[in-house]
C-alpha cells in the first residue's frame, strides 16, 4: 500500500539525514506530511490522510448477536452497512473518555468498510518529515506495537504513526465471530 511505502521513505530520510548532521545546508526547505491525529487509551496517534474516509460521532447502531465484545454493531451510514468496532476494547483495554466526546474514525480500503471508535479525533495534524522517528513510543501498550510505524515528535510529545491498513490485514481483526 502506498502509505507503507511513503513511511519506508521517511525511514530511509531519516538514516540518510543522520549520516549527514553537519553538512552545510544552502536554502533550507522544510517537507511537511500529514495525518489525521486521534487519542487512543491516552496517546496521541496520527493515522496516513489516506487511510481515513470519514471522522463521525458515534452513530446510531444496531447490536449483532454472537459477535466479539470490541464489535459494537452495525449502521446505516448513507446508505451502506458500517461495522462499529471499539479499538480500545479490541486491545482488551477500556476507554475512560466519556462517550459524547468520542468518535468514530472510518476506513474504506481492501473491501473493508469499518468504523473504529477512538477516544477523540484531533484534527489534521502537519509535521516536519524531519521530525519522524523509526521507533515508535516505548511505553504504548505491547499490544499495539505491530500497528505502529514509526513516531513523530513535537513539543515534547509522540504521535505514533497508527496504521490502520495494518489492522485490518490483521486476521484477528476480521474474525469478528465470538464462536
Amino acid at each position: 500500500m502506498a502509505a507503507r511505502g511513503f513511511l519506508k521513505l521517511l525511514e530511509f530520510a531519516e538514516r540518510a539525514r543522520q549520516r549527514t548532521l553537519g553538512l552545510p545546508v544552502e536554502g533550507e526547505q522544510v517537507e511537511y506530511w500529514s495525518g489525521i491525529g486521534f487519542r487512543l487509551l491516552g496517546h496521541n496517534f496520527v493515522a496516513t490522510m489516506g487511510e481515513v474516509v470519514e471522522v463521525l460521532s458515534i452513530p446510531r447502531y444496531t447490536g449483532v448477536p454472537g459477535v466479539q465484545s470490541w464489535m459494537r454493531g452495525l449502521s446505516n451510514v448513507r446508505g451502506r452497512l458500517l461495522p462499529i468496532m471499539d479499538l480500545p476494547m479490541y486491545f482488551s483495554m477500556e476507554s475512560k473518555v466519556a462517550e459524547s466526546r468520542r468518535r468514530v474514525v472510518v476506513v474504506d480500503m481492501q473491501d473493508i468498510f469499518s468504523g473504529l471508535v477512538v477516544d477523540e479525533v484531533l484534527g489534521v495534524q502537519h509535521f516536519p518529515v524531519k521530525d519522524y522517528r523509526a521507533e515508535p513510543e516505548d511505553d504504548i501498550f505491547a499490544g499495539l506495537q505491530p500497528y505502529l510505524q514509526g513516531a513523530f515528535w513535537r513539543e515534547g510529545q509522540y504521535w505514533s504513526v497508527f496504521s490502520l491498513s495494518r489492522l485490518i490485514e490483521d486476521p484477528r481483526f476480521m474474525q469478528v465471530s465470538a464462536a
